[in-house]
């Protein structure tokens, strides 16, 4: 029997529409990419942590005698399961380890050996399976990045006179910016680094086009005459195009050497743009220059006469000149030689270890400047610089146009696995420079690689990363789709990006090229709207992390429905028509219509079907995972939408969820790719059932029985009560019961705000528009007491109390239920370490856990000491410091934890020793079980074959070749993990039966090894905790939260109000059949809002309700009017739900019909219990002793300034004098005031404020000596 699901019936007219891909692949496959654990380490591919080290790597000393060779990488277990970092507060990690292998090249030391060893580069958070972090005990998700790509970026400006500024901006990946600008006298300058500025032609002649002759014919500028005196008559008049100079040498001796050396001279004979007259052909042929250059007689010059006013700037005449005047400009001080002066540009541009564009970076330089260069080649080459030259001559002359910098394909997206990488290639560059350092001190000495390398430097930059990085968020975990969302964001703000105060109003504008591929309804309401965007539903991040969009293919007006669609970028989908998803289509695929509205870039084109390039794949391919789930979006304005998809992630799980009768669809999807619940991994049936465990036995053929080492039945455990970083709780339910069949993918179980696999944030009530005696004024909300009463709203928040235990100078602290100065009835539910039992009811005040620190005191004398040490009177030296709970909280006690450190003394020592050694003794006998049965599965999958020569990692021959495997021959092998994977049989079938089977092995071994150490570790440290914490005691409290007035509720259409009144079921208006209504809501938050979608949905869900059924009306695609009132007019109910309503009070019929139906509610996380506070006595500020502010700090309501002018207005000075002293910071007034009320005495006159004190000693502090006088 096949376990039970809800059953939608769906209005989408749009047929054969694709999967939708894994929501959250944007994180969990690009942390895969970036870790390649899953592979093989020699099919590792030149991407993410192994290009990290293999761009670091290898390593040598300064005097190239050492070499440190990177081999391979690997990980061990993490020694804590997730749930365990949680509750201790500890980071989910592994620990990285490096194979690495130094050796040495120089003769002289022969006595140094190869030496190949694994090293410990420190612990590396590791990511859940569900996509998120855990650090420090809290769930973190590392948002992913949408940068300004690497290439080339051209762009215009204009200057305050109105000129019009072009400029070419070069971004790399790495490395200094180089931009190309023209300014106001129509030169063209270089910047490097947005500060140096140089002409373009002293850049040219920097990197080998010295002469003005080169620097023209790149632009085909100029024309070389001969220097004769008939050849120079016949261009008498023409103008000059480079300069005419007299070169000389002269000898001087150089002081420090004694050499004689010679120094080339240039002086100006004419200048350019001199026009040729008689008189200068002598003074030309006195220079004995061999060639002149000309102007070309033709006009196409013209457009290139920004580079003739350049040259004319140009201080420069030869390279050398260049290169020293580009040195003096970046370093302000002179070149110390040539070569120096010469290496500055290259180490700038064109040298691997400073500058790189990236593989995006080349690419989009190739495409946009039209070159052909490899994509190895990742600095900048000389015809880069003279395209992107030529290219914004171009631009200047109105030839070109320039780049539309929030066009998708100029941002890219840096996933998590990219912004990882960034940060392990600065902790390793870190790491090199310090092995480089240490083998320069080891000279003779034998080292080895593990004496080199500092852990804690790689560590260090990744942990800074995950604590403090703007990109590294708490995750939001109020409900399932919150967390989806959560991890689908991508921020434009964060390192490298922009900022809130800069961002203007274009980049966070919607953009045609967002089509499909970032939501344009999902974004904040506050200062980051638009620059905090959400991924679509079908869009996918691509290997350059550029944003595609999947489309069908057209050919002809013809679309191959059977084809798989095809991902574009927005680069490639420039120029191409692309029509809607729901054109109507003949069953062969042919688009019906003679007209189809298309979309082209910003433009929407009425063409011919044949002129179709491709069609969406679904209407709510625009649209991310929340928008998508609100039905009648197409009926809701935009500004509304917004609202709602951002208030359904804050709707809190209810106790009881229940799915919404009118759904879009994508309810199952976001329910199982939220990894909340438990989906089957494959085919099975269900063994065991309860509410705490679910045991499934899979289905398996004989050769993955053959590769693996796990039985066919899983376990799996239920999360009861956990409480998520928002303080709601998860708390699931199995749904399938023993003997079900289940298929791949199925969920296995519900709740956290899900039902039957669906996702349910809300539940559906019966609701009237309609005013309701005032008061649902303003978007307040009335409703029916049956529905607190029913718990339909009801919620369960978990609140966790922690208590540490420290060291301090007097003596340690200690947790204990003996408390001086507390009743027993105080102390009455707590145990005998002080912790509070599971069960018993907290009220505010309450003891959690009791704790008591020792007191310091002066040294007692020796008689006290003596009656002390007789009568053993104790509490004199402890104080109380035990946790109690705060004002606000009442709940239950459900769960507490007391992790310990273990102490030492001498006998622990000796039994920890006897308990390691057994444990070694027991894991011994494990490994030889697992090592057996590999050797019994090799041997039935090689046995009687002929061995191909199988070697380890260090070439060493382990079966020889040639011979034929005996069961002797592979029990023989000692260490089975270190085998290089290589071929085993002749045939590869087998060999990779023997791949996948020691790949299991390696898996399965390395458990048993981190278990091992993990029980190692309890038996010898304890807990870990913090350093200086002894003990750490944590208590969870439940809270039931019933609905009430003051809560904040909303629809899925941006409907949000506060409840406002509870009613009494029988004073709720009901229909004509007595049924009373839910809740009431105002009619006039509907037409100014025009989110007409929650009246769609009302109507739909009533006569959902009314046959029994759910419905999925996916966005632009859903029920239209006409099939809504067939299916009222089915149900036997109103159409449009316009229905008339009886008063509960009176009985009588209203006199106007009302809209009445089912409408999803959503209970959101703004409660009045977290919000609700009042102050009597309570903490007052250290300086100005006025009190603290907000209800964590217990603190008042401030009576500001304005306030203040408004007592003053109404002369009430007694008021205004109270409130401003004895109630406020009067420190001496408020002690006696209330002295005089706890005495019934009149109240006494107010002294001086503690704030004005704090004036008069900032003045006294300025020099100015105030007296006060009487």
């Amino acid at each position: 029997m096949l376990a039970k699901q809800t059953e939608r019936f769906s209005f989408s007219s749009v047929k054969n529409r694709p999967d939708y891909p894994d929501f959250l692949d944007i994180q969990i496959k690009s942390f895969q990419d970036f870790f390649q654990l899953e592979t093989k380490s020699e099919e590792r591919g030149n991407e993410g942590l192994y290009n990290t080290f293999l761009e670091n790597f290898p390593i040598t000393d300064t005097r190239n005698q050492f070499v440190l060779e990177f081999l391979d990488y690997f990980v061990d277990p993490p020694r804590y399961s997730i749930q365990e970092c949680i509750e201790r507060g500890l980071t989910y990690s592994v620990p990285l380890k490096a194979r690495l292998k130094l050796y040495c090249t120089d003769p002289e030391h022969e006595d140094f050996e190869t030496i190949v060893q694994d090293v410990y580069l420190g612990t590396i958070p590791y990511m859940t399976p569900s996509g998120t972090f855990c650090i420090n005990g809290a769930e973190r998700v590392v948002v992913s990045q949408l940068h300004r790509s690497p290439g080339v970026f051209f762009g215009q400006s204009f200057h305050a006179n109105g000129t019009k500024l072009y400029s070419a901006r070069v971004i790399p990946f790495k490395g200094s910016w180089i931009e190309f600008a023209t300014d106001i006298n129509s030169v063209m300058y270089a910047y490097i680094d947005r500060k140096k500025k140089l002409p373009v032609t002293t850049l040219f002649r920097a990197i080998g086009f010295e002469r003005d002759k080169d620097i023209l014919e790149i632009f085909d500028l100029a024309e070389e005459v001969k220097v004769s005196k008939t050849g120079l008559k016949k261009v008498l008049g023409r103008k000059l195009a480079a300069r005419v100079l007299n070169t000389w040498y002269e000898d001087f001796v150089d002081e420090d050497t004694g050499e004689v050396v010679s120094i080339e001279r240039n002086e100006i004979v004419l200048d350019r743009d001199t026009e040729l007259d008689k008189d200068h052909i002598e003074e030309i042929l006195e220079t004995g220059t061999k060639t002149i250059l000309l102007h070309k007689e033709d006009n196409s010059t013209g457009d290139y006469a920004i580079i003739h006013n350049t040259l004319q700037k140009d201080p420069t005449n030869s390279e050398k000149e260049a290169v020293e005047h580009i040195y003096r400009q970046l370093r302000n001080a002179e070149p110390p030689d040539e070569e120096t002066a010469r290496g500055i540009i290259d180490k700038l541009f064109f040298s691997d270890q400073r500058y790189s564009l990236g593989e995006v970076g080349r690419y989009r330089m190739n495409k946009k400047l039209g070159l052909d260069i490899g994509m190895d080649k990742q600095v900048l080459t000389k015809e880069d610089i003279i395209t992107i030259v030529k290219y914004l001559i171009e631009l200047i002359n109105s030839k070109a146009e320039i780049d539309d910098i929030d066009h998708l394909s100029n941002r890219r997206v840096r996933t998590v696995g990219e912004q990882l990488s960034q940060q392990f290639g600065v902790g390793l560059a870190r790491m090199a420079r310090t092995i480089r350092e240490r083998m320069n001190v080891r000279d003779n000495e034998v080292f080895t690689p593990i004496d080199l390398i500092n852990a804690k430097t790689l560590s260090s930059v990744i942990n800074s990363f995950f604590g403090t990085n703007q990109l590294s968020q708490f995750m939001d975990q109020t409900n399932p789709l919150a967390e989806i969302t959560h991890k689908r964001r991508l921020s434009a703000l964060g390192p490298g990006g922009l900022s809130r105060e800069r961002a203007g109003f274009e980049v966070r504008d919607v953009h045609y090229t967002h089509y499909g591929r970032l939501c344009p309804i999902e974004t904040p309401e506050g200062p980051n709207i638009g620059l905090i965007s959400s991924l679509s539903v079908y869009a996918k991040v691509n290997g350059m992390g550029f944003i595609e969009t999947p489309y069908r293919t057209v050919e002809e007006g013809k679309i191959n429905i059977s084809e798989e669609p095809i991902y574009l970028s927005a680069e490639e989908e420039e120029g191409k028509k692309i029509a809607q998803a729901n054109i109507p289509l003949g069953d062969d695929g042919t688009i019906d219509t003679d007209k189809v509205i298309a979309r082209m870039e910003g433009d929407f084109p009425v063409v011919d079907p044949k002129e179709v390039h491709y069609t969406d794949v679904a209407p709510n391919q625009i649209s991310s995972i929340s928008a998508s789930l609100i039905p009648f979006l197409e009926h809701d304005d935009a500004n509304r939408a917004l609202m709602g998809s951002n208030m359904m992630r804050q709707a809190v799980p209810l106790l009881r969820a229940d799915s919404p009768i009118v759904g879009t669809g994508l309810e199952r999807q976001v329910a199982t790719d939220s990894r909340v619940l438990i989906n089957a991994e494959g085919e099975g049936e269900v063994e065991y059932v309860d509410a705490q465990k679910i045991t499934i036995k899979y289905d398996r053929t004989e050769e993955e029985r053959m590769v693996s080492f796990d039985s066919d039945s899983k376990t799996y455990d239920l999360i009861k009560f956990r409480k998520t970083n928002q303080g709601t709780s998860i708390n699931l339910k199995p749904i399938v019961s023993v003997g079900d069949r289940v298929t791949k993918g199925q969920v296995l179980c519900q709740g956290y705000a899900t039902d039957k696999g669906e996702l349910a944030l809300g539940r559906n009530m019966k609701v009237a528009f309609m005013p309701w005696k005032g008061y649902n004024f303003e978007d307040a909300i009335v409703i029916s007491e049956k529905v607190v009463r029913d718990d339909i709203f009801t919620s369960i928040h978990i609140d966790e109390y922690s208590l540490e235990v420290r060291d301090t100078k007097l003596g340690n602290e200690e947790l204990t239920n003996d408390i001086p100065n507390v009743s027993e009835d105080a102390t009455k539910d707590l145990d005998e370490h002080g912790m509070i039992r599971i069960g018993a009811e907290v009220k505010p005040g309450d003891i959690l856990i009791g704790k008591i620190t020792p007191k310091g005191e002066s040294d007692p004398t020796p008689e006290e000491k003596l009656l002390r040490a007789i009568f053993g009177d104790k509490a004199g030296d402890v104080k109380d410091a035990s946790l109690k709970a705060s004002p606000s909280l009442s709940g239950v006690v459900i769960n507490k934890k007391l992790f310990a450190r273990a102490i030492k003394d001498k006998r622990k020592r000796a039994q920890d020793k006897e308990d390691v050694a057994v444990l070694e003794k027991k894991y011994e006998a494990k490994f030889a079980v697992l090592k057996s049965q590999l050797v019994d599965k090799l041997f039935a999958i090689v046995g009687g074959k002929t061995a191909q020569g199988v070697q380890n990692d260090l070439g060493e021959e382990v079966l020889p070749k040639g011979k034929k495997y005996t069961l002797k021959m592979l029990n023989s092998v000692d260490d089975y993990t270190h085998l290089t994977q290589g071929i085993w049989t002749t045939d590869d079938h087998t060999n990779a039966l023997v791949a996948d089977l020691l790949h299991n092995y390696k898996i399965k071994e390395n458990d048993l090894q981190g278990n091992l150490r993990r029980e190692k570790f309890t038996i010898s440290v304890g807990d870990e905790l913090p350093s200086g914490i002894l003990k750490l005691a944590k208590v969870y409290i439940a809270k039931k939260r019933k609905l009430k007035v003051g809560d904040k509720m909303a629809g899925r259409h941006g409907n949000k109000g506060i409840v406002a009144r509870i009613v009494r079921q029988e004073d709720m208006p009901f229909l004509d059949d007595g049924t009373p209504v839910d809740i009431v809501l105002n009619p006039l938050g509907v037409p100014s809002r025009m989110n007409i979608g929650q009246i769609y949905e009302t109507v739909l869900g009533w006569a959902g309700q009314k046959l029994g059924k759910k419905y999925a009306t996916p966005i632009f695609d859903g029920a239209s009017l006409d099939k809504i009132n067939e299916l009222t007019d089915e149900a036997g109910i109103p159409r449009f739900g316009h229905t008339y309503l009886f008063d509960g009070g009176t009985g009588e019929r209203f006199d106007q019909r009302a809209t009445v139906g089912v409408i999803y509610m959503l209970k959101l996380g703004h409660m009045i219990d977290d919000k609700m506070h009042a102050r009597s006595i309570g903490p007052y500020s250290l300086i100005t002793q006025q009190p603290l502010g907000g209800k964590a700090q217990f603190g008042g309501q401030r009576f500001g300034e304005m306030e203040v002018w408004a007592l003053e207005a109404y002369g009430a000075s007694s008021t205004l004098r109270e409130i401003l002293t004895v109630k406020s910071d009067d420190v001496i007034g408020r002690a006696k005031t209330y002295e005089s009320i706890v005495k019934g005495e009149p109240m006494p006159e107010p002294g001086l404020p503690e704030s004005f004190n704090v004036l008069m000693h900032e003045l006294k502090g300025l020099g100015l000596d105030l007296k006060l006088e009487e």
